[in-house]
């Protein structure tokens, strides 16, 4: 209702309202009779008041029907011609009736019982538990909230928790160790300012062709700043001669521990030791929560080192394998080749030839070391050498463009920022695998160019890593192993208990 709309004064403050409402009550005095105001100013007047009719009992019974009519009641007028509403009608002490005196019928013969029957709920079906008692249905175990009354018998109280599935406590799987739920959202992370500490280069090492790695640089290749001469180039070119990256498993990573000890890099304040590739999936997950992983976690005299996992994936098309060695092609296609003459193609592509530098940075209260490997590099006018990232990507159109900044900018940023590399060059491509043309990007523009559309933040993947390597290192203990895993339904990470570590974390740990 609206009360704007009432210009009636019902305490009679308004003279013209006074008026109004004498002319209205003189023309419908003559269907009011003597019998109707006298019952609107007997003891019936207080049930109507209420909104109740014809249920009271007393005198005032026969006539409250005619009491109240709508909203705002009969008004009746006085010999001292006010308006008054039958609301405040006046009763004789005569006429009222004490409804709880003890010689009252009316009162005495009322029946205790409610003549409506008591509302029955429908039976909670418990499948899940079936031995806890008959306390699992009924009044003392619905939805209802907590009842007036205690529960009966020595029963605990259940603490926040039904039968239902979504609030089960209990882990199918028995190596459940502990896990990290997503609770806190991207406003309350990027309230947290994460310190991170520009990353240093400690040591490198490379994997030539055959698979033999030496603790150098020469694998490292040098960035081709005429990459525009190639575009309109086929990147199928020499897809018949590809030689795919072997999956090492662990001993990729014993190669990384072996490079700290020729280096003889002290490990006694380190808190990790991991491959750049388990943190890029870590940054990531603050935003990209469709994609599984898992690590091995591992901790030997204080330090935890996270091993690459591989999850199991379906088998590559051809086109999938055509797709990846575009990105191994643009790479070769965009870095000096000494072997490789003006005007030839490319050939024999080995996606085994790697190089790897080791790093140290701090993220927050964590020091940490990592092996990351680097496409190639290039140098400024005074001589220092910086690294350069390659990707390759598909041409951005009206459709696509959103996308490519919402998730592969941010995969690009994380992993070029982790590893303090400056400049990110992007062949793109068109569906045949032709090179439409490269773009060059520094790492540090990149946020400022997505935070307009508030697309992702950088300080809330520092912010949520930060979260989940505390969690790691209080949760994981000395000697013991461990699988970390992000799996379906993607709200949460959980801490497996591993019954085994690789060789080559042992043995590195023996030799320290």
């Amino acid at each position: 209702m609206d009360f704007s709309e009432q210009e009636v004064d019902l305490f009679g403050e308004n003279d013209d309202v006074k008026e109004d409402s004498r002319q209205s009550s003189s023309t419908s005095s003559s269907s009011s009779s003597s019998t109707s105001s006298s019952s609107n100013r007997s003891g019936g007047g207080g049930d109507s008041s209420s909104g109740v009719s014809g249920s009271g009992s007393g005198s005032g019974s026969g006539s409250a029907s005619a009491s109240v009519g709508g909203g705002g009641g009969e008004e009746e007028e006085e010999d001292n011609g006010e308006v008054r509403s039958s609301y405040y009608s006046e009763s004789n002490e005569e006429d009222c009736k004490d409804l709880f005196g003890p010689d009252n019928e009316d009162y005495c013969n009322t029946l205790v019982n409610s003549p409506y029957p008591v509302p029955v709920l429908p039976p909670v079906r418990n499948t899940n538990n079936q031995t806890r008692g008959g306390f699992g249905r009924g009044r003392w175990q619905n939805d209802r909230g907590p009842g007036l009354l205690p529960r009966p018998g020595p029963y605990p109280q259940r603490q926040n928790y039904g039968y239902n599935p979504r609030f089960s406590n209990g882990r199918n799987d028995e190596r459940f160790v502990s896990e990290l739920k997503f609770s806190k959202s991207e406003e309350t992370l990027s309230r947290k300012c994460i310190a991170f500490q520009e990353p240093c280069e400690l040591a490198c090492y490379s994997r030539v062709e055959g698979g033999e790695v030496y603790f150098d640089d020469r694998s490292l290749r040098l960035f081709k700043r005429l990459i525009t001469e190639d575009i309109g180039a086929d990147l199928n070119e020499g897809f018949d001669t590809f030689i795919e990256k072997n999956d090492l498993g662990s001993q990729g990573f014993g190669d990384l521990l072996t490079s700290i000890r020729n280096k003889n890099i002290p490990l006694q304040n380190m808190h990790f030791v991991t491959y750049r590739n388990n943190l890029n999936k870590i940054l990531a997950t603050a935003y990209i929560r469709n994609e599984p992983w898992e690590m091995g976690v591992h901790k030997r005299k204080g330090v935890v080192y996270l091993d690459v996992h591989k999850v199991p994936e379906r088998p590559k098309s051809e086109l999938d394998r055509r797709r990846c060695y575009w990105g191994y092609c643009f790479e070769n296609l965009a870095t000096e080749d000494p072997d490789r003459a003006d005007g030839d193609g490319i050939h024999h592509v080995d996606a085994n030839i790697e190089y790897c530098s080791v790093i140290k940075t701090k993220l927050g209260a964590h020091r940490i070391l990592m092996g990351a490997e680097m496409d190639c590099c290039d140098s400024t006018d005074d001589g220092r050498r910086f690294y350069v990232e390659l990707k390759t990507s598909r041409e951005l159109d009206y459709h696509t463009e959103e996308r490519f900044e919402r998730e592969k900018l941010l995969k690009f940023w994380i992993q070029s920022f982790l590893a303090g590399v400056p400049y990110i060059v992007i062949g793109f491509r068109d569906d045949a695998g032709r090179l439409v043309r490269t773009e060059r990007l520094r790492t540090k523009d990149i946020t400022h160019r997505v935070k307009m559309k508030n697309y992702w933040q950088g300080g809330v993947c520092l912010a949520f890593a930060d979260e989940v390597l505390c969690w790691l290192y209080g949760t994981v203990k000395e000697n013991e192993d461990y699988t970390l895993q992000f799996a379906h339904p993607f709200t949460r990470l959980e801490l497996l208990q591993a019954h085994s570590c690789p060789n080559e974390i042992t043995s590195h740990a023996e030799q320290l």
